[in-house]
C-alpha cells in the first residue's frame, strides 16, 4: 500500500464549513489542502445570520471579532401576524458574549474565513473538481478531473448536499423534500422594520421573513407554490403586501439579488467511513427556518478539526467515531426543529388563524420563549 503522503488532511469544499475546518487545522500545524470546484467563492448573501454559538466557537480562530465588526447585532426576533406580535424573543439576556443574532451575508463570512486561512499559511486550490476518492488502511487517494492525484491521511467532505465524498464513501443520505419552493431576495425597502430586529410574519396568506443586512438592505425569504427563478420587485412587493404588517407600508425599491430553491431535510447515516469524514451540508440539510444551516456546519467544522488534530498528534482513532456520535444527534435535533417550524409555516390557509392563536398563547410563557431563544442561538448545543 502507498503510505507516502502529500498532506495530512484534504478538505473538499471551500464554503464556510470547509474553510473553518482548514483554518482550524492549519492553525494547529496540520498540513492541510482545500480544493473547490468553483472558480471563486460565493458572491451572494445566501445564509444571512451567524448565531451566538458559532461566534463562540470561532473565537479561537480570531474570526468572531472580525464578523462582529462587519455585521449587524439583532438582539430581537419577532413572530408577527400582520401588525400583531405573537412571540417576541429577546436574546440580550442569554449567557454569552454574543447575546444576539449577527446579521451578515455569507459572502462576508466566507471572505473573512478565507482571509484568516491565508494569514495562517493555508490556501484554496480552485477550480479543482474531485473525480474519485478511495481509501486503504493507511490513507486516502483523491483523483481530480485534471488528472492530479493527492495522497492524504484523511479527507473531509465539506462539499455540500451533492457531496462526492459522501457518495463515494457509500454513506446513505436519507430524507425527503418539501412540496413548496422558497423565494429568497436581498432588497432595498422603504418603511422597513427596525434595523436590528428579525421579523417572521406568519400571516394567513403565508410566511415571510424580513431581516436586516449590514449594507442597509433586507433579506426576504418566503415559501411559495412556484417561486420564479429571478424574483422581481413586483413579486416581492406582492408577498410583503399580503403577508407583511400593512399593505404598502414596506415598499420594495430595488432587488439586488434573488433566487429560488427547494428545501430538503436529510441527514447522513454516519459522519465517518474510515478515513473519510463529513461536515456541514454534506452531512445534513434542512429548512432555512431559524437560520441554522451554516451555523451547524461551522460548529461541525471546529469539532472535527479538534478531533482530527488530536488523532494526528497521536490520539486514539476512536475520537473520530466520537465526532460522528456527538454531532449527528445535534443535526437530528435541528432537523426536527426546522421541520416543525416549516410545517407550521406552510399549514393550509384555513388552519393558519388557529395556529397563530396557539402561538400567541405560547408567546406569553416565559419558559417557552427562553427555550426557543437558547435553541435558535445554538448555545443549547454547547
Amino acid at each position: 500500500m502507498n503510505s507516502a503522503y502529500d498532506i495530512d488532511v484534504l478538505v473538499v469544499g471551500a464554503g464556510p464549513t470547509g474553510l473553518t475546518v482548514a483554518a482550524s487545522l492549519v492553525q494547529r500545524g496540520v498540513a492541510t489542502t482545500v480544493v473547490d470546484h468553483q472558480a471563486a467563492g460565493v458572491n451572494t448573501s445566501r445564509a444571512g445570520v451567524v448565531n451566538a454559538r458559532s461566534l463562540e466557537v470561532l473565537e479561537g480562530l480570531d474570526v468572531a471579532r472580525r464578523l462582529v465588526k462587519e455585521g449587524i447585532a439583532a438582539p430581537q426576533f419577532k413572530i408577527r401576524d400582520r401588525a400583531r406580535t405573537l412571540i417576541d424573543l429577546d436574546f440580550s439576556g442569554l449567557p454569552t458574549e454574543y447575546p444576539y443574532s449577527l446579521m451578515v451575508p455569507q459572502s462576508t463570512t466566507e471572505r473573512l474565513l478565507l482571509e484568516r486561512l491565508v494569514e495562517l499559511g493555508g490556501e484554496v486550490v480552485r477550480p479543482k473538481t474531485l473525480a474519485t476518492i478511495t481509501q486503504d488502511a493507511d490513507g486516502v487517494t483523491a483523483t481530480f478531473s485534471d488528472g492530479d492525484v493527492i495522497r492524504a491521511r484523511y479527507a473531509v467532505g465539506a462539499d455540500g448536499m451533492h457531496s462526492t465524498v459522501r457518495e463515494q464513501a457509500r454513506i446513505a443520505f436519507e430524507g425527503e423534500a418539501y412540496d413548496q419552493s422558497f423565494v429568497l431576495a436581498d432588497v432595498r425597502l422603504d418603511g422597513a422594520p427596525s434595523g436590528d430586529i428579525v421579523t417572521l410574519f406568519w400571516a394567513t396568506a403565508g410566511l415571510t421573513v424580513v431581516a436586516p443586512l449590514p449594507d442597509g438592505t433586507y433579506r426576504v425569504v418566503a415559501p411559495v407554490a412556484e417561486a420564479p427563478e429571478n424574483p422581481s420587485a413586483a413579486f416581492i412587493q406582492q408577498i410583503l403586501d399580503t403577508r407583511g404588517s400593512t399593505r404598502g407600508r414596506m415598499v420594495v425599491t430595488d432587488v439586488l439579488w434573488g433566487s429560488r430553491f427547494r428545501v430538503h431535510h436529510r441527514v447522513a447515516d454516519t459522519y465517518r467511513r474510515g478515513r473519510l469524514l463529513l461536515a456541514g451540508d454534506a452531512a445534513h440539510v434542512h429548512s432555512p427556518a431559524g437560520g441554522q444551516g451554516m451555523n451547524l456546519g461551522i460548529q461541525d467544522a471546529v469539532a472535527l478539526a479538534d478531533d482530527l488534530a488530536r488523532v494526528l498528534d497521536g490520539g486514539p482513532d476512536s475520537l473520530l467515531d466520537d465526532y460522528s456520535a456527538a454531532r449527528r444527534p445535534i443535526a437530528q435535533q435541528v432537523i426536527k426543529l426546522t421541520d416543525r417550524l416549516t410545517r407550521l409555516a406552510t399549514l393550509p390557509p384555513a388552519l393558519r388563524p388557529l395556529r397563530n392563536a396557539v402561538i400567541s398563547i405560547v408567546g406569553r410563557v416565559p419558559a417557552a420563549k427562553r427555550a426557543l431563544a437558547w435553541r435558535l442561538s445554538g448555545i443549547v448545543y454547547r
